[in-house]
């Protein structure tokens, strides 16, 4: 997604300056600046610091227009028994596994995955 560019444009539009941004964001200037060109992207709670400080509902931030985007029809679907994850243990452990994957890098992550994988083809194979 190009945010960078929608960030700057919002932020020339009010007449300010990164200084300014940084300032009512509480964000350093280079990383206003590291956004604007695209270096990062920043995760959900600076996108929030963001449409705070340029006064903006967030959905600005990812897409043009004045009004909020219409909501999505979804197919109404009626499972015969609750997903997992969604309650008691289960959902416990996949909280925990979230957590846990937040802290890790990419790097880890497509190591943890390439290992998983082929975890599950040894199961599948029989023996």
């Amino acid at each position: 997604m190009i945010m960078g560019p929608r960030i700057r444009k919002l932020r020339k539009a009010k007449k300010l300056s990164q200084g300014d941004l940084q300032r009512r964001a509480g964000l350093k200037r280079s990383y206003v600046s590291r956004v604007e060109n695209r270096h990062t992207t920043p995760n959900v709670a600076t996108l929030e610091k963001f449409a705070a400080a340029l006064e903006v509902p967030m959905y600005r931030l990812f897409r043009d227009g004045k009004k909020p985007p219409k909501d999505a029809e979804l197919p109404d679907v009626k499972m015969s028994k609750p997903m997992w994850g969604t309650k008691g243990e289960e959902a416990e452990e996949l909280r925990q596994l979230a957590k846990a994957l937040s802290r890790m890098d990419a790097k880890q992550r497509g190591l943890l995955a390439s290992m998983a994988q082929r975890l599950a083809k040894r199961v599948r194979k029989p023996r």
